[in-house]
């Protein structure tokens, strides 16, 4: 998750030459001094992160594998710019720019504004910004409907609980978080209704869009001593919707018997350190690395676009992971449940609604 303030929808002319065929990736120059650079690719693409750096278990992580897995499928060369900062942000996109790749990819609200003001700059070149809307005619939104995804797991938590009180938290009250917060409510409302039970959800109110946040994606503690407060008022289900602290959410977990937590953006199972397997019940995943491959090989082929990839359900942009070592929480009956309900979102019968829907 990016830090800041609420997302907002930025628009931007870049003159009428630019038609969306006509963005392709073409030979780069090389990388600049004291960069990796692949000068034999003859296509390549950059990657900016943001603050959260490149290893950050969340979408920075996941939009890297997909650029790498496209450097496999298509032989360009995808390099990575590292941000550590506010101030890296803006030279890091210009950085990009200047290597002479077509094909620039940002990864978070808070290279919103660079990416803005580049893509008008370089109506050429194709930027693709992920888990935030810039409107341009040459940036592709690469966004996902994670509340769908996150009412399976609210079912799924409801469905688990044992002491009927569950909890989620964000690192920053903006639209990319409370959008898995209101999809994970939604689902516990869901199970409340279908077996007339009351289980609680601690962090979040829906209706005022306001609960608990840490203040920022990185520090560890903050998500470990919010975590144990909720667990403290009986909640054995946790979502952490923040970045790298949400690992504190599982170290806290890992404490006590009988917690259990939700990750989000990658499978934590997989992307956690090993210690923290016993604890992760599932994930809320955005399949941010197919997204990826998909718009490397438009932009190859002349068919890239500003048109917004919507990762949702039915396309397989999001979904929740395999339970792994906890498996045996979840027992057939319940997962027939969530299985109707993944099939019920996907043809319409059920529209998980959110204020911070893309």
């Amino acid at each position: 998750m990016s830090q800041g303030r609420m997302s907002l929808r930025r628009s931007i002319v870049v003159g009428a030459a630019l038609a969306a065929a006509s963005v392709a990736l073409v030979s780069c120059a090389p990388a600049p001094e004291g960069e990796a650079g692949d000068e034999a690719s003859e296509s390549c693409v950059r990657m900016v992160t943001n603050s959260g750096g490149l290893e950050d278990r969340s979408f920075n992580q996941s939009s890297w594998e997909g650029l790498q897995a496209a450097e496999e499928e298509f032989g360009v060369g995808a390099e990575a710019i590292v941000s550590t900062g506010e101030t890296d942000l803006a030279p890091n996109v210009a950085q990009a720019v200047e290597s002479g790749c077509e094909l620039i990819v940002t990864v978070g609200f808070e290279l919103a504004d660079a990416t803005l003001d580049q893509a008008g700059a370089n109506p050429e070149i194709a930027f693709a910004i992920v888990d935030e809307t810039v409107e341009a005619d040459n940036v592709k939104p690469v966004v996902f409907d994670t509340a769908q995804a996150s009412y399976l797991a609210g079912y799924l938590a409801a469905g688990v609980t044992k002491t009927g009180v569950v909890a989620t938290f964000g690192g920053g009250n903006q639209p990319p978080v409370t959008l898995f917060m209101d999809g994970f409510v939604d689902g516990v409302a869901k199970y409340n209704e279908v077996h007339a039970a009351q289980v609680r959800v601690l962090g979040w109110d829906k209706a005022a869009q306001d609960g608990a946040f840490t203040g920022d994606f990185e520090d560890v503690n903050k998500g470990k001593t919010l975590t144990e407060s909720f667990i403290d008022q009986g909640a054995d289900v946790i979502l952490p919707v923040a970045g790298q602290v949400g690992e504190g959410a599982a170290s806290a977990a890992l404490e006590r018997d009988g917690v259990s937590v939700i990750w989000v953006d990658s499978d934590g199972f997989e992307s956690l350190a090993a210690q923290y397997r016993p604890v992760i019940l599932t994930s809320v995943l955005k399949n941010t690395q197919d997204a990826m491959v998909e718009i490397v090989g438009a932009v190859l082929d002349g068919t890239f676009s500003n048109e917004p990839y919507v990762g949702t359900l039915e396309n397989g942009g999001v979904e929740i992971a395999p339970y792994h070592d906890l498996a045996p929480l979840v027992s057939p009956a319940l997962e027939g449940e969530l299985e109707g309900l993944r099939q019920a979102i996907i043809a319409g019968e059920i529209v998980v609604e959110s204020p911070s829907a893309p």
